[in-house]
């Protein structure tokens, strides 16, 4: 496996108490399970650009903040990935699954109840440790 991680930049969309998730496309790595929507990083774009060009393409949505909010760096079997977690707040258009397979808004306590990759499960039990001290 390579050392070098794949950067991966990921949304954290909160409206009324709830995350905007996506179910991944059939046929795509990790299919079916649910994430935080974002995408690879390309060659010569920040992370900050990525996340606006993949939200755009996937959600067909514009975003107009972005703050950092965590990394994780998570091995799998066959690859190393580096996400990172930016809050956002949408600023126009209406999120559609273009490039997924589904979307949802939950609370964090729904979950622990849905299929998500391992990888993010750290950020969830961030996202519900900090809901207890609210």
């Amino acid at each position: 496996m390579a050392d070098t991680p794949i950067q991966v930049a990921a949304g954290l969309i909160l409206r009324e108490g709830r995350y905007l998730i996506a179910r991944r496309k059939a046929g795509a790595h990790l299919e079916g399970l649910w994430e935080f929507p974002g995408g690879k990083r390309e060659p010569g774009e920040s992370l900050e650009e990525c996340l606006r060009r993949e939200l755009r393409e996937e959600l067909g949505i514009v975003i107009s903040t972005a703050v950092p909010f965590r990394v994780i760096r998570h091995e799998y079997p066959d690859k190393a990935v580096e996400l990172h977690f930016f809050l956002c707040s949408m600023e126009d258009g209406q999120a559609r699954a273009l490039g997924c397979d589904d979307l949802r808004w939950v609370a964090p306590e729904e979950m622990t109840g849905l299929a998500f990759p391992s990888a993010n499960r750290p950020l969830i039990e961030s996202l519900l440790s900090q809901q207890r001290k609210e």
